[in-house]
């Protein structure tokens, strides 16, 4: 049985009506402002006042800052739905986007206010969250969804041992961005894997229904889910072990299989379905690079890493946060002429991180152009969609696409 969620009268600020407002909005800032930092970072051009290493805070900040703010509007949204309880508004909302906004700031400077502060601040956020979603589950006894809150659990945990090395503990702070990017690409596989067919199904149904639908969810799925769960959790824990090359290509393999197997083909009149394909591609390429970048040197490490955060992450972030964005403010679900440049932005942005390894002396251009389309892609959508998310939900004439 599907629950029916119910909904308080809100009258207050219209961005705090929904979880996925201000999250969506945030994580759109977030991400079009830490790339460009990064990226001055990364050439020299200013010094960062943080305590974590200029490296280890550019992936933790897009793992648990960007990423971790698109999980926690997808969630605060999808949950009503799943449990029929209350939806997180008002005051309560806006106390955990605080916490949130918080941590970013803190982190940045934590070389200034100090790495304990910093890290009691920062882990608060995920701390809070984790208690809100367990409650929410539990008492609406979802029992299906209790794996988000181990995905939770795991994402602070990751975020924990980042702060370890930025309190001179211990030197897990590659560690927990690994564990933090996995359950993030695990996230992708499981929520993807549901909602991907479901959205293309339906569409095929009205707008193509001479194509077969997509492959009802079987074996093939589950066995897809755990040997992408035992590849990541063997990258995550031991990136150099022998094993791990060949768990990610045969993960990388299976999840083209089942991908091959959703029509997405069959999309291409619909973008904000196609998107979501191609999102889920990146997933399968990513894994596959990730397992041929320890048996042949065919492309730099880092074009497997970036497949899977710009290509998968960054991809799957926008497709989601656009749709969500548009069904849940009254607009139709209608990709327009500003949607579709986002995607091609951010399309455009994960080819060029990959290939930046291999252009040679241009590699650097390649890079700050690859950073500057990220960065378009967010802004645009920040842009874009900020007028719906922080105004109240509309229909009728008023109900455009964007």
């Amino acid at each position: 049985m599907v629950a029916i969620p119910r909904y308080r009268r809100h009258s207050g600020p219209a961005l705090l009506a929904a979880g996925f407002r201000p999250f969506f909005l945030g994580a759109a800032l977030w991400a079009a402002i830490a790339i460009p930092l990064w990226l001055a970072l990364y050439t020299g051009e200013v010094g960062l006042p943080s305590a974590l290493a200029p490296l280890v805070w550019h992936a933790h900040e897009m793992i648990f800052g960007f990423a971790m703010a698109t999980v926690a509007g997808f969630l605060l949204t999808a949950i009503p739905n799943w449990t029929g309880r209350m939806p997180l508004q008002g005051g309560p909302l806006a106390s955990l986007v605080l916490l949130w906004a918080s941590g970013r700031i803190a982190v940045l400077f934590s070389g200034a206010i100090g790495a304990p502060a910093a890290s009691i601040v920062d882990l608060s956020f995920p701390t809070v969250f984790l208690a809100i979603v367990a409650r929410e589950i539990l008492a609406g006894r979802n029992w299906r969804n209790l794996p988000m809150l181990g995905a939770l659990l795991l994402l602070l945990t990751g975020n924990l041992l980042v702060h370890l090395e930025s309190l001179g503990i211990a030197a897990t702070g590659e560690l927990g961005n690994r564990i933090g990017l996995a359950t993030l690409l695990m996230l992708i596989s499981l929520v993807g894997g549901r909602i991907i067919p479901s959205f293309t199904r339906n569409w095929l149904t009205k707008a193509r229904p001479e194509i077969a639908p997509p492959a009802p969810e079987g074996r093939l799925d589950l066995a897809t889910l755990v040997v992408t769960g035992l590849a990541l959790a063997c990258w995550a824990a031991a990136p150099d072990a022998a094993i791990t090359p060949w768990a990610a290509l045969i993960a990388g393999a299976a999840v083209a299989v089942r991908w091959s197997r959703w029509r997405g083909a069959r999309t291409l009149r619909e973008p904000l379905l196609l998107i979501l394909h191609l999102g889920y591609g990146w997933l399968a390429l990513g894994l596959l690079l990730l397992g041929l970048d320890d048996l042949t040197d065919v492309l730099p490490a880092t074009a497997a890493l970036h497949a899977l955060t710009v290509g998968a992450v960054g991809t799957m972030t926008l497709a989601v946060m656009s749709r969500a964005s548009l069904g849940h403010t009254g607009r139709p679900l209608i990709a327009g002429p500003g949607t579709k440049a986002i995607y091609a932005l951010i399309t455009l942005a994960a080819v060029l991180r990959v290939l930046s390894p291999l252009a040679g002396q241009s590699a650097d251009l390649v890079l700050s152009l690859a950073g500057t389309s990220w960065s378009a892609a967010f802004l645009l959508f920040a842009i874009l969609y900020g007028g719906p998310l922080t105004q109240p939900r509309v229909t009728g004439d008023a109900a455009k696409p964007i």
